[in-house]
């Protein structure tokens, strides 16, 4: 573990992106924005899944600090190309730390829409997971 004893905290947030590909057959049942399975509302518990994963970031990457965030939120939203496009935005003021929760909360998400998808297809792509933008730190970056 990096030892952050002598930083200073700073106000950090991050914004991480995942895009999961779903096949006509499940795209089907899109109704009204959100997709029903026997499992239940799939962007809705894909949400839930997205922050408690951010959550439990320092528990599930070794090495990385736990820290407590000061909010996560977690946007599903399907573009032209009809891709599932997951948003995790997480801040908090701290020593170290946020865009790892940003990226953790986004896989997961998208990770439950291919649990809960599955039974229809399993010709589901997610096709990347990427940071998006993070401010506070050392230094700020954004993706072009």
């Amino acid at each position: 573990m990096v030892d952050v004893s002598a930083k200073q905290p700073t106000y950090r947030t991050a914004t991480a992106q995942s895009i999961v590909v779903l096949p006509g057959e499940v795209l089907q049942h899109l109704t009204d924005g959100e997709l029903q399975t026997k499992k239940g509302a799939v962007f809705q518990t894909a949400i839930i899944a997205g922050i408690m994963a951010a959550k439990k970031t320092g528990d599930l990457i070794p090495l990385c600090h736990p820290i407590g965030m000061d909010n996560c939120q977690v946007y599903i939203k399907l573009n032209t190309d009809n891709e599932v496009v997951i948003e995790c935005i997480a801040s908090i003021t701290a020593k170290t730390g946020i865009e790892m929760e940003a990226l953790v909360g986004a896989s997961i998400a998208a990770l439950t829409v291919y649990d809960m998808c599955k039974a229809m297809s399993h010709d589901i792509v997610i096709k990347e997971t990427k940071l998006i933008s993070k401010t506070g730190g050392k230094r700020d970056f954004k993706r072009a």
